[in-house]
């Protein structure tokens, strides 16, 4: 489902870093792409599935504020995002939980159940000894990006 206007390649935002700073978030040209929006401009940098469920865990769980309007991402953005995920999955065991996580994106259910979803299949997709708090792995490849680490 695509909002109109908007080409499926669009950036999608999840939310500000802080109030009126940089916004984190992905696009699509081509394959998935980790965003930064900032005052200079935007700033991309290749996505994993690691990455990406991030993403998603934090759009689930409300994890930042204030994305900016036009470009906030929407409910369908992120089931896409995830069919995405789980068409590229080979390995059943990351299959079974991206599949129940998009069932629950599809069927509506609330945020905080999705978010505990994704991040049972984060779980299955990134090996564990590197896994590291969604929030904080986000905020760190932004700071990355913006040359703040």
């Amino acid at each position: 489902m695509e909002r109109a206007g908007a080409p499926q390649d669009a950036p999608r935002a999840i939310g500000r870093l802080e109030p009126g700073g940089p916004w984190i978030g992905f696009d699509r040209p081509g394959a998935y792409r980790f965003i930064v929006g900032a005052d200079r401009g935007m700033l991309a940098a290749p996505a994993d599935p690691g990455l990406l469920i991030a993403l998603a865990i934090a759009h689930f769980a409300e994890a930042f504020e204030g994305a900016p309007p036009d470009l906030e991402a929407t409910q369908a953005d992120l089931s896409a995002l995830v069919t995405h995920l789980l068409h590229a999955a080979v390995d059943p065991r990351e299959r079974a939980p991206l599949a129940e996580a998009l069932d629950a994106i599809d069927d509506g259910l609330a945020g905080d159940a999705v978010a505990g979803l994704l991040a049972a299949a984060r779980l299955a997709v990134v090996d564990g000894e590197h896994l590291v708090d969604p929030v904080e792995l986000l905020v760190s490849r932004a700071e990355e990006l913006l040359g703040r680490s």
